[in-house]
């Protein structure tokens, strides 16, 4: 069975059919209203919070955040955010509470700095591994995006990110994205091994009392040491790096797939200093 996203893109896959069909599936109603409440659980949201809910779809996310109980920390504002007109069209429809907003968030997260207490995601960021045409890079959607998302959450704010991979090396793609944007993060996997197997990237922004353990999962364990290989990165950073050497060539590779351009892919010939010419 194909993916979706290895059909259309997301704004032409969800068409008025495809949209309708989506948000009357009862099985798809509560898949996603089980990930959404996993979602806030890590959130762990103590008051009512301004949400950003990112690929929000026709609301059903957000239907849920606007639903918390007043002992259980909401009931919460969100702000939705989805590339398919389709999608909003039926949210409108279904008078969800929520403000919303048609945006790509592969071309940024166009909010002022700090304006969210926390952001969810479900099913969502795996769509920006594909790039529609060659002038853009999965890369650099992803760099967009992450930047965006870390600007627009206030210090300390907290975001959770469900989606599904297809492989380890888009896995790899997503998270290393979201660290290079400045996020603590770390990723959990419900029901590993199974086919109800579910991934969350669990980020959050300088001040938070996290110490390293950004999911929270290994809180009260014994003998659990937490490692984060950020520090060690920024230790390597630290040293000077020669104007042409290959790390100086691979950190200029980095800032230009970061600004969505498309770049040679890396060698063994990259950085290599050539022999005297005659």
């Amino acid at each position: 069975m194909s993916r979706p996203e290895d059909t259309l893109p997301p704004d032409l896959f969800y068409n008025d059919h495809e949209s309708r069909k989506y948000t009357t599936s009862s099985r798809i109603k509560n898949i996603q209203s089980d990930m959404t409440h996993r979602a806030l659980e890590l959130l762990s949201l103590p008051w009512p919070s301004l949400i950003l809910d990112i690929g929000c779809g026709s609301g059903l996310s957000g239907e849920i955040l606007s639903g918390v109980d007043l002992a259980d920390g909401g009931p919460h504002t969100w702000i939705g955010m989805d590339i398919s007109a389709s999608m909003l069209g039926i949210a409108l429809q279904r008078d969800v509470d929520g403000d919303l907003m048609l945006a790509d968030i592969g071309q940024g997260v166009p909010f002022r700095p700090g304006s969210f207490d926390a952001a969810i995601s479900i099913s969502a960021i795996q769509w920006l591994c594909n790039a529609e045409s060659s002038d853009v890079s999965p890369q650099g959607r992803l760099a967009k995006f992450f930047n965006g998302l870390y600007a627009s959450l206030r210090r300390g704010g907290r975001a959770v990110c469900q989606f599904y991979p297809k492989n380890d090396i888009q896995r790899s793609m997503i998270s290393s994205a979201a660290i290079k944007a400045g996020f603590g993060a770390g990723i959990l996997e419900d029901y590993p091994g199974t086919k109800n197997s579910k991934l969350y990237l669990v980020l959050t922004v300088g001040g938070g009392d996290a110490h390293g353990d950004i999911t929270g999962v290994v809180k009260g364990m014994e003998d659990v040491d937490v490692v984060d290989t950020r520090r060690k990165n920024k230790e390597n950073k630290k040293r000077a790096e020669k104007k042409g050497s290959k790390a100086w060539i691979m950190k200029k590779k980095e800032q230009m797939e970061r600004k969505g351009k498309i770049v040679k892919s890396t060698s063994k010939y990259t950085g290599r200093k050539r022999g005297p010419t005659f």
